[in-house]
């Protein structure tokens, strides 16, 4: 009898996550598929009013999830409050823009921005890899389509988002041996509060959906299948790469 190939499992019955930014937006939406997948999911963010919200809710549906405050930009909280924590897979999908012409950037908004998207997601990479040191685990930062072009009025955001980029590549090949794999996720223009501004400008609206060669915007929902993959062991061979959700935008 021919013995056939079994389909990996995206559940994640067992696991330990925590995701940052989780109280809103994309990072809400990583939390409710990894916790919808059977993994208890530590939900992070800075403030714990949302946040509550968010983990009452997922609760409510039977779901393992707890609340943390947690600045990932504060580098002494973060690695106090994940002092001793079980991680299994980690979501950093906290990040930050402040959009304007380069020649108007500040180095008040550069140092923000860079604290942030990339200060922040390395020493939150290394707290991560050093909890998975001895049983491994998948690491997944929520990137931007950014990353790899360019973007009107985004020279701060996408300096951050290709240097992010490349940090993933180099951890991947550092940590490959111990089983940690190190991944990003790369989205178009997602409907949340983040980019509710862009939205509100019908000439950056009109530039967004002109671009996106499905000819919509994206919805958290079209990320949250990205992230389980990535955090299930349906993806056990990736690692040091990104995977672009972005309607086309990059295609050309």
């Amino acid at each position: 009898m021919t013995d056939l190939p079994r389909t990996p499992s995206l559940r994640l019955d067992g696991k330990h996550a925590l995701v940052t930014g989780a109280s809103s937006g994309i990072g809400q939406a990583c939390a409710v598929a990894l916790a919808e997948a059977g993994a208890h999911v530590i939900c992070a963010a800075r403030g714990l009013n949302r946040l509550n919200e968010t983990v009452t809710a997922m609760q409510a549906r039977g779901w393992s999830a707890e609340a943390m405050a947690l600045d990932i930009g504060d580098l002494d909280a973060m690695h106090e409050g994940l002092a001793g924590k079980r991680l299994d897979v980690v979501v950093n999908s906290a990040g930050l823009a402040r959009h304007s012409p380069a020649l108007e950037t500040t180095p008040e908004d550069f140092d923000a921005v860079m604290g942030v998207n990339l200060r922040a997601a390395y020493f939150l990479s290394v707290a991560a890899a050093k909890a998975m040191a001895e049983t491994g685990g998948s690491i997944i930062h929520i990137s931007s389509q950014m990353g790899h072009v360019g973007g009107i009025d985004r020279a701060v955001y996408c300096a951050s988002k290709h240097g992010l980029e490349g940090m993933i590549k180099s951890m991947a090949i550092e940590w490959g041996k111990a089983q940690i794999r190190v991944n990003s996720i790369c989205p178009t223009f997602i409907r949340t509060p983040l980019t509710a501004q862009t939205f509100d400008n019908p000439e950056r609206a009109a530039w967004v959906t002109e671009k996106i060669k499905l000819g919509r915007v994206g919805e958290v929902e079209d990320i949250m299948g990205a992230v389980l993959y990535l955090a299930s062991e349906a993806s056990s061979l990736v690692t040091g790469t990104s995977l672009l959700i972005d309607g086309g935008w990059t295609a050309d």
